[in-house]
C-alpha cells in the first residue's frame, strides 16, 4: 500500500528535501518534491497528494498561509504535517488549529515523523475500504429478517449506532458478530474512520499487548521498529474486540485503563497518548460467569457491557434461512462467475432442516462448497451428519472428492497463512511471531506456496 501513496515535500532547503525524498522512498513511499508554494501548485494541479510535508519558515508564501490556503481548498482530501528547524509553540499550536495533521521538528528523531506518515496513509487506506464497503454493503451483508428476535436486535443497532457507547456483542461461534459490530460502525457517525478487527484469539498474551497498544523500538527482544498499535490506529474509529474473553488478567487491566482515562502508553514508553475510539466487543463465553469465577476482571465486563446485543442462533430462526441461502448463492455465483440458476428442491430441504451447530458460518460454507463442486445450473447435493456434504449423487462421487493427505496439509497451510498475514497487516516478520516460527521459515512457505503478494 505505501507504494502507491504519494507525498509532496515542500522545502526551501534542497538538502532537507532531498534527505526526505531519500527516506521517504526508501520506506516504499512515491515522492516528490517542490522549492516552494508556488511550486508545490504547479504539481498539485497535475497531481494528488494526500499527504503535504511542508516547512514553515519559507520565502514567498510561509508555510502556515500554504497550510491555510489547501485546507481551504481540500479541507480533509488532502493532510498535512508542518515541518520547522524551530521548535514554536506558538507556531505549533496555530498549524493545529488551521488544520495541520501533525507537527515535525527537523532535529527530532525521523522516525517520529514516518509514524505520523503512516497514521495518515492507513486513514486514507481505511477511508478508501469503509467507502467501498459501504457501496457493497447490501451484497456483503443481509441486514434483514423475518425472526423477531432478530429484528429487534437490527433496530436496537440502529437505536446505539450514534451513541458513543460500549456494545457487548454476545452469541454461539459463527452466528455473525462481525457482521452486527460493522454495521454499528457504518450506521455511526464514526462511519467515515476507521474500523479495527482484533481476533484475541489470534495472539498469545505477550502478543495481544503489543497488538492493542503498539510497542517502541527496542522495548522487547524483536522490537526492531516502533509499531503503533490498533487502539492508536483506529482514532476517531471504531475497535471490535473478537472473543475478549480470552484476554489475560494482565491485559484487561491495561485495556481499562485505556477505557476510563482515553489514554496509552506504548510498550517501552512513559509517553501518554490520546485515543478516541468506540469500543464494540464481542464474545461467544459466557463473561457473567467467567467473572464470578475470577477469570474476568468484573469492573471491565460492566465497562464493556453498557449495552449487551445477544443474537440468537441461526436453528433458532429458520424463517431466516432461505433468504441466506439465496443470498449466498448469488454472492458465490458472482464471485465464481458461476451459472446456478437455482437449488434442487431436496437440497433445499435439507437446508432448511438442518440445525446449523456452526450456524451461518457453515451455511455459507457449505453453500460456498456446493458451489464450487457443482457442474450444472442446477444446484443438489446431500447433507449427512456433522454437516458432511456430498455434492455428487452416490458414494462413488463422494470418494472422487477425497483429497490426499499431502493436499490436505497444503490446503491447511495456505489458508492459515494467508488468515495470519492478514490479521498482522501483511507483516512477516511480526506473522512469524505469531505462528511461532522463524522468518525465514515463513518467508520460505510463501515461497513455497507461490504467495507472492506478500513478498511485495
Amino acid at each position: 500500500m505505501s507504494r502507491l501513496f504519494k507525498i509532496l515535500i515542500v522545502d526551501d532547503d534542497a538538502d532537507y528535501r532531498e534527505t526526505y525524498r531519500m527516506l521517504l522512498t526508501k520506506k516504499g513511499y512515491m515522492i516528490n518534491t517542490a522549492a516552494s508554494a508556488e511550486e508545490a501548485y504547479e504539481l498539485m494541479e497535475k497531481e494528488f497528494y494526500p499527504l503535504i510535508i511542508s516547512d514553515i519558515m519559507m520565502p514567498g508564501i510561509n508555510g502556515v498561509d500554504f497550510l491555510r490556503d489547501v485546507k481551504e481548498r481540500y479541507n480533509k482530501n488532502i493532510e498535512m504535517i508542518m515541518v520547522t528547524g524551530y521548535g514554536s509553540v506558538d507556531t505549533a499550536v496555530q498549524s493545529m488549529k488551521i488544520g495541520a495533521f501533525g507537527y515535525f521538528i527537523k532535529s527530532h528523531n525521523p522516525e517520529e515523523l514516518i509514524l505520523e506518515i503512516e497514521k495518515v496513509r492507513k486513514i486514507f487506506s481505511l477511508q478508501n475500504i469503509n467507502e467501498l464497503n459501504k457501496r457493497n454493503q447490501k451484497s456483503k451483508f443481509l441486514y434483514t429478517s423475518k425472526n423477531k428476535e432478530m429484528k429487534n436486535v437490527y433496530e436496537l443497532v440502529r437505536r446505539v449506532a450514534n451513541s458513543n457507547t460500549n456494545v457487548l456483542i454476545t452469541g454461539e461461534s459463527g452466528v455473525g458478530k462481525e457482521i452486527i459490530a460493522h454495521m454499528i460502525h457504518d450506521m455511526s457517525n464514526r462511519a467515515n474512520m476507521p474500523f479495527i478487527p482484533i481476533n484475541c484469539q489470534y495472539y498469545s498474551s505477550e502478543l495481544i499487548e503489543s497488538e492493542l497498544f503498539g510497542h517502541e523500538k527496542g522495548s522487547f527482544t524483536g522490537a526492531t521498529t516502533t509499531r503503533v498499535g490498533h487502539l492508536e490506529e483506529a482514532n476517531g474509529g471504531t475497535v471490535f474486540l473478537d472473543e475478549i474473553g480470552d484476554i489475560k488478567e494482565g491485559t484487561q487491566v491495561k485495556l481499562l485503563r485505556v477505557l476510563e482515562t482515553k489514554q496509552i502508553e506504548r510498550i517501552g514508553s512513559n509517553k501518554l497518548i490520546d485515543v478516541d475510539f468506540r469500543l464494540v466487543s464481542a464474545t461467544n463465553k459466557d463473561l457473567s460467569k467467567a467473572t464470578e469465577e475470577g477469570k474476568f476482571r468484573e469492573d471491565l465486563y460492566y465497562r464493556i457491557n453498557t449495552i449487551k446485543i445477544e443474537i440468537p442462533p441461526l436453528r433458532k430462526r429458520k424463517e431466516d434461512i432461505e433468504d441466506l441461502i439465496y443470498f449466498f448463492i448469488d454472492s458465490f455465483n458472482k464471485e465464481m462467475g458461476k451459472g446456478i440458476l437455482d437449488i434442487e428442491e431436496n437440497t433445499k430441504n435439507q437446508l432448511l432442516n438442518y440445525d446449523y451447530p456452526g450456524n451461518i458460518r457453515e451455511l455459507k460454507n457449505i453453500i460456498e462448497r456446493l458451489i464450487v463442486l457443482s457442474s450444472g445450473n442446477i444446484l443438489k447435493g446431500e447433507i449427512s451428519s456433522g454437516s458432511k456434504f456430498n455434492s455428487n449423487e452416490d458414494s462413488e462421487g463422494l470418494n472422487q472428492n477425497i483429497i490426499t493427505y499431502k493436499d490436505a496439509k497444503r490446503n491447511f497451510e495456505i489458508d492459515y497463512i494467508n488468515k495470519v498475514l492478514k490479521s498482522c497487516d501483511n507483516n512477516i516478520t511480526h506473522a512469524a511471531k505469531v505462528m511461532d516460527i522463524s522468518r525465514r521459515q515463513l518467508f520460505n512457505k510463501i515461497s513455497q506456496y507461490n504467495l507472492k503478494k506478500y513478498l511485495n
